[in-house]
């Protein structure tokens, strides 16, 4: 058995009796070893735990209201087969348009229709026109619906319909304008406009209970838009015709006006072709640019030939390698150089054949010089002529710029006038043209519409379609279900769960102890000491010696928020289990309303705690002997008619300061704590008190009262027990039995450990006590 540093973090809180009472807080999950989930799974990450958990937990409540869910998808079922049956049978027809975007405006070509601003605008104008109630209206007046009255009659089963019918008048025919509205109503409600999508297709549709009548009131759709277009073209070249006629007049009178503006100005200026003599300067201003450009180009490779020679030493260069006097030069003394080399091998420097050699090498050279110099003075005169073209070139130049915008100054106003002729020439022939085209074009039926594909006898019904309604009313269903049955979880405020429990009271669940199972007695089931009954109670006195720093507290309350929820019978087992233990245990009845214990120990109870507390009695009078070694009962004696007012007062204080120097535990039964003030009188002097829920019968709300009633009395609640309880029916799906030979299977796994292992899953909740 681990101690409260191993497995608890624990709280402690001063109590008058000098004990030390604590809360108990949840521990670090372990990581490794025994039946731990460290040791049996690897960690999963917070987010993945909390979805598998809301996944759980909608199977569990889709579990749990598995009728409600089963019952609203039949009953969705149901309603969409009747619905679909009562509906009449209707057939479709389709034809297929072909929308062609208008590419011209008023001055370009025969269409007299403005553009739209683009593509998508005018096909979404297209459509709007196609779906407006004048095209029905057309249709509905070519084909003479308003006098079929089979068309105009109800289509099928209504209760507005049906109503309506009662208080309509006798005839039930109405205006004739009625009737129309009537009909271009039904042509609208039953007419569907689908664009073809990344096309300029569109297909109309008419959905009717007589196929033939669907084919004809589809095609009579078509024709009403393609002549509500040609209405339309119409009417646009009417009104361009005395547009044009009126703008054509205003024109010839600008365009004479400007004529007549440019032939004055043109003799007063005396420009007869400005446009030659435009081209002449600019082409002598081009042409001197391309010289210049040639000059410069010539200017800068004698430049450079120049200055490469100009101070050059050696005649290596390429400028004196490519000259014939210089080579024939070289060339000599190159040989003389070669036959005095020779001679010097035999003769000495000043002999005579020697020194007039050297003379002829001496003359060589000096010719060579001058030629070298004569080829400097030559590139270098055919720079400085090059550079004097180049500027006299400029001058040119200069004087050609200054002629050519002279001309373009004095040219400026008469190329302005000349430029507003030619453009009220060419608006004035265009208007003539247009006016031609419209004129032409008013009688011809030219459209942008037409007919892909032609409406075909429809052959089937189109809706409705069994399968797609059976489809639909069984999702409808199933989302109906499944909300009616979340919905019904979330308002049912039921404790159900050790978890409900801890959230609704932030306290420790310190047992769970289980429901019987049917056709068994909890007595009988308790005397077993391997059932899951059995085990549950050991589990919950175990945790009770953890409740404080020094052991088990010396006095204990058992409470609930109402009775038969099991706060007896828990009060009798941990007596029972404390007593076998070898403790001493005082076992006290202190429902002094409603006293339940002397039939349970099958004792009797004629004097007790009343009798004790009145006065009348010592406290060795009242105690009896439980039949069980170690454990002592009081009874609850004689019913009083003051019982918060005995239970209030000192004795019982008394009795409890007294109890504690003889027996090592107190364990008081009280009263329900709802309506009375008994269970709040007997938690304030009370060292410890746990509070008892009994599984599936309690709301949150009255627990969560009488939590705050105690809480308000100054009672030290050290945690809550959940009776009870149904395994099969917990979303968690904890199970009891020896099929793992631990006890509990799942949810709590041995006997000393309970406690510890639901601290480790259960998240960390507010466990504070009171003084």
């Amino acid at each position: 058995m681990s101690g409260p540093s191993e497995s608890q973090g624990l709280n402690a809180d001063s109590r008058p009796n000098g004990q030390q009472l604590v809360s108990v807080t949840p521990s670090a999950p372990p990581t490794s070893g025994g039946y731990g989930y460290g040791g049996m799974y690897p960690a999963l990450h917070p987010e993945t735990t909390r979805f598998v958990a809301k996944l759980f937990e909608f199977w569990w409540i889709l579990k749990k209201r598995k009728w409600v869910v089963l019952s609203v998808l039949l009953a969705f079922l149901a309603i969409g087969a009747l619905l679909t049956l009562m509906t009449t049978p209707l057939y479709m027809a389709t034809v297929r348009l072909q929308i062609d975007r208008n590419v011209a405006k008023v001055v370009e070509g025969g269409n007299v229709t403005p553009l739209e601003g683009s593509d998508f605008e005018f096909m979404k104008t297209q459509y709007e026109l196609l779906m407006g109630r004048t095209i029905g209206e057309r249709a509905v007046s070519a084909l003479k619906l308003v006098d079929d009255p089979d068309f105009i009659k109800a289509r099928g089963f209504s209760v507005l319909g049906a109503i309506r019918g009662l208080f309509a008048s006798g005839d039930g025919e109405g205006t004739r304008g009625d009737r129309e509205n009537a009909a271009t109503s039904i042509v609208m409600d039953n007419r569907t406009v689908r664009p073809v999508a990344g096309s300029r297709l569109v297909d109309i549709s008419y959905a009717d209970p007589v196929p033939p009548r669907a084919q004809k009131i589809v095609t009579a759709l078509a024709d009403a838009f393609i002549k509500s277009n040609l209405d339309k073209r119409f009417q646009a070249n009417s009104y361009a015709k005395t547009f044009l006629e009126d703008q054509a007049a205003q024109l010839k009178l600008r365009l004479e006006e400007s004529e007549k503006a440019l032939l004055e100005f043109g003799q007063k200026e005396q420009i007869v072709s400005v446009t030659e003599k435009s081209n002449i300067a600019e082409s002598n201003l081009a042409s001197a640019n391309v010289t210049l450009g040639t000059l410069a180009a010539e200017r800068i490779k004698n430049y450079e030939q120049w200055k490469q020679v100009e101070d050059a030493k050696a005649i290596n260069l390429p400028q004196f390698l490519s000259n014939g006097v210089i080579d024939g030069l070289r060339t000599k003394r190159n040989s003389l150089q070669t036959e005095y080399q020779e001679k010097l091998e035999t003769f000495k420097p000043g002999y005579p054949a020697m020194v007039q050699i050297g003379n002829k090498i001496a003359e060589i050279d000096r010719q060579l010089a001058s030629e070298v110099n004569t080829i400097k003075r030559a590139l270098k005169a055919a720079y400085e002529s090059s550079l004097s073209q180049e500027t006299e070139m400029k001058k040119r130049i200069d004087i050609l710029k200054a002629e050519v915008l002279d001309l373009q100054k004095r040219s400026i106003e008469y190329n302005i006038l000349k430029r507003e002729v030619d453009t009220n020439r060419a608006l004035y022939d265009g208007l003539l043209q247009r006016y031609k085209e419209v004129d032409i074009a008013g009688g011809v039926g030219a459209n942008n519409l037409f007919v892909v594909e032609k409406a075909a006898l429809p052959r089937s019904p189109s809706s409705p379609k069994i399968t797609r309604a059976l489809m639909i009313s069984l999702a409808l269903g199933a989302v109906a279900g499944l909300g009616a049955a979340y919905l019904l979880e979330r308002l049912d405020d039921t404790v159900r769960t050790s978890e409900d429990l801890e959230r609704v009271t932030g306290l420790t669940t310190l047992g769970i102890i289980p429901k019987s199972e049917r056709g068994k007695a909890f007595e009988a089931e308790l005397a077993d000491p391997r059932s899951h009954i059995s085990e549950a109670c050991r589990s919950l006195c175990t945790a009770l010696q953890f409740a404080t720093e020094s052991g088990l507290p010396k006095t204990l309350l058992i409470s609930s928020s109402a009775p038969g929820e099991g706060k007896s019978t828990i009060a009798i087992v941990i007596a029972k289990h404390f007593a076998t233990m070898g403790l001493k245990v005082l076992l006290v009845d202190g429902d002094l309303r409603k006293p339940s214990l002397h039939v349970k120990l099958g004792l009797r109870n004629g004097t007790g705690l009343s009798n004790l507390l009145t006065g009348a009695l010592s406290p060795p009078e009242v105690i009896q002997d439980a039949g069980f070694r170690n454990l002592a009962f009081i009874a609850s004696g004689p019913l009083p008619p003051n019982a918060a007012e005995l239970l209030g007062g000192a004795r019982m204080h008394s009795l409890l300061s007294v109890g504690v120097e003889i027996f090592d535990l107190i364990i008081i039964d009280s009263p329900p704590v709802m309506g009375l003030a008994d269970a709040p009188l007997l938690s304030s002097v009370a060292a410890a008190t746990i509070f008892v829920a009994s599984a599936g019968e309690v709301r949150s709300g009255l627990i969560r009262n009488a939590i705050k009633r105690l809480q308000f009395a100054r009672a030290c609640v050290i945690g809550t027990v959940i009776t009870k309880f149904d395994a099969k029916r917990d979303r968690y799906g904890y199970e009891y039995g020896y099929g793992s030979g631990y006890g509990y299977q799942h949810g709590l796994e041995s006997t000393d450990n309970s406690v510890e292992n639901r601290q480790m899953r259960l998240p960390e909740r507010k466990r504070a006590t009171r003084a």
